[in-house]
């Protein structure tokens, strides 16, 4: 098998790991993933008590959308760093980078500070998701990384129904800052953990990091969404510092389309948008992240100020929505990959999700709990409907070579959608309350401000006094549902726009992954993203196990056992530089006696050569070794249907995709029934 990669191009593949320390490694992993993601729900809850104990409403959606923000930038970055300096030295950084934002946050005094130390935990919180998937592929074994990956993903969910509910149980019994300190012990056991047990890992390839794109789309969305934060509120929307924002950031991002245009490594490859399944996606991604982090950070405000719930209470009323997101989330997965259609999805959901933003904006005082929950469910039934199946859409008309690219650039849109949608809900909530709250104050004279700014303070009072300030949050609250209902039935003509495209066999067989529908950030590598196709396919390959049915196809005459002995020198010397008994025994952790036999048979068969413990293969073993490489190639060409054999860039990233996956391989063994074969 030829390769446009050179053996000192390769990746260093880690050491074989027993099932122990593999398992240690994931829990290590997902503490990591479980902190990162948590920290983007957890605040919501402790919302309304955090601005009644710092002041500044007006900053409320700052807390959130600075930790969205830094979270965006962070995985484009660190993404390349791990392929730079390793990822487990980036892993345990990004932890420290966490942590310090975390103590931050809890000794906040001010609502500036909190906002500057939530954006600290967005970068450490970006870095640990970004590792944390790309970890998974360097140390788990290959054969069992999609349970692994499925699990991953599903720390998503868990973390959107528990960071709600655990943040209100802090904030009603300890302190809204042990939403922050909580992170600090958890960090400092994954770090340890980290240390002992993740192994060293780096590219030998120096990847190219586009700084001036990363830095101008951040400059760029942080200034539309100050500006977005700051209008009617902080300044009027006239005024030159509103419309400097705005101008400032359309010349950066005008900026940024020219970098990326010019970069030889760009963040987000403009000609992508010349495809129209990606370009459908990334606003429909856009408009889902927009409404779902926009609810979910204001439905506690209102079930506490309005329904008088408890922080805990307002986190588990928001469980319709969830659940109702989950089911469609993994319903559309399952429905995907089994009947390879995904168009009628991201229309069916948009137009449920557009009709529960509608119908939550008629609660009010006298709106029961059964029907907030059911208006809750619909909401969250076409939130899931439309997300789950976009970054599949995307995945399967792009060239193989660009899946990277692409996946990374849905996931940028998704949570750039989450940070706008925070930051406009904020806009509308705050411009729209001190009106209202205005006109209320002014029914019920003798009541202080102060009892209207905190939830608690609200319900004590007595309920004739306390009904015009709760009609008047409940009418803000509606008001900002019923301004994103226009957003959402956008989403809605947008998505028949989509084009629905066969799905291959990779974009079939991830379909279920609840990590892409819930925004895990990917890996913007497109050979990582390759290898994932390719193990995708191997894993849910039906029949014979697919290393028998090449080896039938290729026309060979080999046994099983000749093969693997072949593929085992073939792979060491070209990946290592020279292949011994000796080395395929300590992978295998088998004596080397055990293995003489398959080695001196092959070498018996004019296959291989032997000098003492060191093997090299004849020319007849390479013969055979460029057989099956053609037959891989073949059986690749009928399962990665839109892989382009002709095409050199595709060729080239298949060949360095294999290249890893072979060096794993190499330490990962191969299946008992080949052992026994020996």
């Amino acid at each position: 098998m030829t390769s446009a990669t050179t053996a000192t191009e390769a990746p260093t593949a880690p050491p074989a790991l027993s099932r122990r320390r593999t398992n240690l490694v994931f829990v290590t992993i997902v503490l990591g993933m479980l902190l990162a993601a948590l920290d983007q729900t957890i605040v919501s809850t402790a919302l309304p008590t955090i601005v009644a104990d710092l002041g500044g409403g007006g900053h409320m959606a700052w807390v959130v959308t600075a930790y969205l923000l830094a979270e965006t930038v962070a995985t484009v970055l660190v993404g390349k760093f791990g392929d730079l300096f390793g990822r487990k030295i980036v892993f345990q950084l990004s932890a420290v980078v966490f942590v310090g934002g975390s103590v931050l946050a809890g000794l906040a005094g001010s609502m500036g500070m909190l906002v500057a130390a939530r954006a600290v935990q967005g970068v450490g919180g970006g870095g640990l998701m970004v590792t944390a998937m790309a970890l998974i592929a360097d140390v788990i074994p290959l054969r069992e990384r999609g349970k692994y990956q499925g699990a991953l993903g599903a720390v998503f969910g868990v973390t959107t129904v528990v960071g709600p509910t655990l943040g209100g149980l802090f904030t009603d019994h300890a302190t809204w800052r042990w939403c922050f300190y909580v992170n600090v012990p958890i960090a400092v056991v994954m770090v340890v953990m980290a240390a002992r047990t993740i192994p060293v890992v780096r590219s030998a390839v120096r990847p190219m990091i586009d700084y001036a794109g990363i830095v101008l789309v951040a400059l760029g969305s942080a200034g539309l969404v100050l500006g977005l934060e700051w209008g009617g509120n902080e300044y009027p929307w006239g005024s030159g510092t509103i419309i400097g924002l705005f101008a400032g950031s359309v010349v950066l991002l005008a900026a940024f389309v020219f970098v990326e245009l010019r970069a030889k490594e760009p963040m987000l490859p403009m000609h992508l948008f010349r495809n129209p399944v990606f370009t459908v996606c990334s606003v429909l991604s856009f408009i889902v992240g927009f409404a779902m982090l926009g609810a979910m950070t204001y439905l506690p405000t209102y079930l506490q100020y309005v329904d008088g719930v408890s922080a805990t209470m307002s986190g588990v009323r928001t469980l319709p929505m969830v659940i109702g997101l989950l089911a469609t989330s993994m319903l559309s997965g399952v429905v995907v990959s089994r009947t390879g259609r995904y168009r009628l999805f991201p229309i069916v959901g948009t137009g449920v999700m557009a009709l529960g933003l509608y119908l939550m904006s008629t609660m009010g005082r006298d709106t029961g709990v059964r029907l907030e929950s059911l208006y809750m469910f619909v909401l969250g039934l076409g939130i899931g409907l439309a997300m789950q199946v976009l970054t599949i859409a995307v995945q399967n008309t792009v060239s193989y070579h660009e899946l990277g690219s692409a996946t990374s650039g849905v996931t940028f849109f998704r949570t750039l959608g989450s940070s706008f949608g925070t930051a406009i809900f904020g806009t509308l909530y705050s411009g729209q309350l001190e009106p209202n709250l205005k006109e209320a104050l002014a029914k019920v004279p003798g009541v202080p401000p102060e009892a209207a700014q905190s939830p608690q303070g609200l319900h004590a009072l007595p309920a004739a006094q306390a009904r015009p300030v709760i009609d008047a949050y409940a009418e803000t609250v509606d008001h900002v549902f019923t301004w994103v209902v226009p957003v959402a039935l956008l989403g809605f003509l947008v998505a028949w726009f989509l084009k629905e495209v066969p799905l291959r066999d990779s974009s079939r067989a991830s379909a279920g992954d609840m990590g892409d529908g819930f925004g895990a950030p990917d890996t913007a590598d497109r050979d990582r993203q390759l290898e994932r196709a390719v193990a995708a396919v191997m894993r849910t390959a039906k029949g014979r196990p697919v290393s028998r049915e090449l080896l039938a196809d290729s026309g060979s005459t080999l046994s099983p056992a000749q093969a693997w002995a072949l593929g085992q020198v073939h792979w060491r010397a070209r990946l290592r530089g020279g292949a011994s008994l000796g080395s395929v025994a300590v992978a295998h952790r088998m004596p080397p006696d055990v293995l003489d036999p398959v080695f001196d048979h092959t070498v018996a068969a004019g296959l291989l050569t032997r000098d003492g413990d060191a093997l090299a293969l004849t020319p007849a073993g390479r013969t055979e070794i460029d057989r099956l490489g053609a037959a891989w190639r073949r059986w690749l060409d009928g399962h990665l249907e839109d892989w382009d054999i002709t095409d050199p860039a595709d060729r080239a990233s298949l060949d360095r995709a294999l290249d890893t996956m072979a060096a794993r391989l190499l330490d990962e063994g191969e299946s008992a029934q080949e052992r026994t074969a020996v």
